[in-house]
């Protein structure tokens, strides 16, 4: 697992390089706010249920979270269910509002 600050992560989404970005947030913090990445959350996850991602296996996969906590055991349990490139993204949707305000990431 690597980690990567939100500034690295709007750099990739600059880059113009189509990039998987995982939301792991719950179903509410996610209607309540979010930054247009594919929400699953940490609870369907900690279930070992990853199917609706299961094609990003061999890729690489940002995921982020509130702040950075639940997305690097996110990264962790994708790791144990074979996924090769996770990127856990320190400061969550948190600090991508300070830095970038509503900005999504499309």
């Amino acid at each position: 697992m690597q980690q990567i600050s939100v500034e690295e992560l709007a750099h990739q989404l600059e880059s113009g390089t189509a990039i998987h970005v995982l939301d792991v947030r719950e179903e509410e913090e996610y209607r309540e706010n979010n930054i247009g990445a594919k929400l699953l959350p940490l609870s369907r996850l900690r279930n070992m249920d990853a199917d609706d991602i299961e094609d990003w296996k061999n890729e690489k996969v940002f995921v982020h979270c509130r702040s950075g906590q639940r997305s690097l055991q996110a990264c962790m349990i994708l790791e144990q269910l074979g996924f090769t490139d996770t990127v856990n993204v320190q400061g969550g949707i948190m600090e991508w509002q300070q830095k970038f305000g509503a900005r999504k990431l499309a």
